[in-house]
C-alpha cells in the first residue's frame, strides 16, 4: 500500500503553510489513488494537531476522504484514510 507522509515540523508555525500542505498531500491522495496519508503534526503542546484536525473537519475538506485515524501507539501521529471507487 503507497502512502504519503507529511511532516508539519518545519510549518508548525505557520497556518498557511499547514493548510497548504495538507491540501497539497489531499489532491496528491486523490489524484494518485493513495489510501493513506501519515501526517505528523509532532508531540509537541498539541495545538498544531489539533489545528490539523481542525483542518480536516471542514465539510469540503471531510467529504474527500474516508476517515482519521488517532495512532495508538505515537500520539504525534495521524493517519488519513482515502477509499476510491
Amino acid at each position: 500500500m503507497s502512502k504519503l507522509k507529511v511532516d508539519l515540523h518545519d510549518v508548525y508555525n505557520n497556518s498557511k503553510a499547514i493548510d497548504q500542505a495538507l491540501q497539497e498531500a489531499i489532491d496528491e491522495a486523490i489524484e494518485n489513488r493513495i489510501k493513506l496519508i501519515e501526517i505528523i503534526p509532532g508531540k509537541g503542546s498539541g495545538q498544531l494537531k489539533k489545528r490539523v484536525l481542525r483542518f480536516l473537519q471542514q465539510k469540503h475538506i471531510k467529504q474527500q476522504y474516508h476517515r482519521v485515524d488517532k495512532d495508538s501507539k505515537n500520539w504525534g501521529r495521524l493517519f488519513v484514510r482515502f477509499k476510491h471507487s
